[in-house]
């Protein structure tokens, strides 16, 4: 069962001013490949797991927009943690 929810925006640096997206979407696909569920909205993306997994999956975006060129990264990270039980669904069912 899940215990956290984990907002994220990442905000990468580019060398020359370059378009973010392609980062971006490099970071969503790290996440896509975690298996852990997820939604992505327009300004960031809510992941559902074990804050453990989550936390080392932003790690892992972290270290990948390095690993494209990036000089810097900027995470601005938003974290429910609840240890009975963590849900999108449940936090969002009745706007549906």
């Amino acid at each position: 069962m899940a215990n956290a929810l984990l907002s994220i925006q990442i905000i990468p640096k580019t060398k020359n001013g370059e378009n973010v997206i392609p980062y971006v979407d490099e970071a969503i696909s790290i996440i896509d490949r975690s298996g852990v569920k997820y939604q992505v909205n327009p300004l960031e993306t809510t992941m559902e797991g074990d804050l453990t997994e989550l936390f080392a999956i932003v790690e892992k975006m972290n270290q990948r927009m390095i690993e494209l060129g990036s000089p810097n990264v900027i995470s601005q990270i938003k974290v429910l943690y609840q240890p009975n039980g963590a849900s999108m669904d449940q936090l969002t069912e009745k706007y549906r």
